[in-house]
This record gives structure tokens, C-alpha cells and sequence, in this order.
């Protein structure tokens, strides 16, 4: 296994791909070699080239989906919870 996870390379490359940091100063904000985020970053579809991605990492994306999916059943289950709660404290003030 690599010395960086998944979840780690992902969450930094993030950093180009999201929030327009160039590759340079992400890495060096992370404490990681400039050839190693450089090279995460171009696996994953990125050019330096107008700093733009040429194709998106479907592995990636699929995981953000099944991620945002999780997040958003959960927020569901929690509004459901709160309208019950709602409801009953609503009908104990009466």
C-alpha cells in the first residue's frame, strides 16, 4: 500500500480541482513532493493546460455519488426525526 491513502490523495487534489489552488502551492501546503501531487493529479484526468479536467476519474466520481447519497439519506432519516419530534412536543404544550 502507498504511504498516502485514498482518501488523503483525493481530499488534496481537491484542493486544484475545486478550490483553483495551483499544484505547487497545494503541495507545498501539504508537505508533499510537487512530482507526486503533479503525478496523483494527472492520473486523475487533470492537465496543466488551461488547469482544467480532460476526463473525469470515474472511480472518484462514483465514490462522491454513493458518498452524497449516504449524506443525504441520513439528512432524510434526521428531517423525519425532527418533524416527529416537532409534532409530539407540539401536541404535549396543548
Amino acid at each position: 500500500m502507498g504511504r498516502y491513502s485514498r482518501q488523503f490523495k483525493e481530499e488534496a487534489m481537491k484542493l486544484v480541482m475545486e478550490q483553483s489552488y495551483k499544484p505547487a502551492e497545494a503541495a507545498r501546503k501539504l508537505g508533499i513532493p510537487d512530482t507526486t501531487y503533479e503525478t496523483w493529479l494527472k492520473k486523475a484526468g487533470w492537465s496543466k493546460e488551461g488547469s482544467t479536467l480532460l476526463a473525469e476519474d470515474s472511480r472518484l466520481l462514483q465514490r462522491q455519488v454513493r458518498d452524497l447519497q449516504t449524506q443525504l439519506k441520513r439528512l432524510q432519516m434526521e428531517n423525519e426525526i425532527l418533524k416527529k419530534a416537532t409534532a409530539y412536543f407540539a401536541s404535549q404544550s396543548l
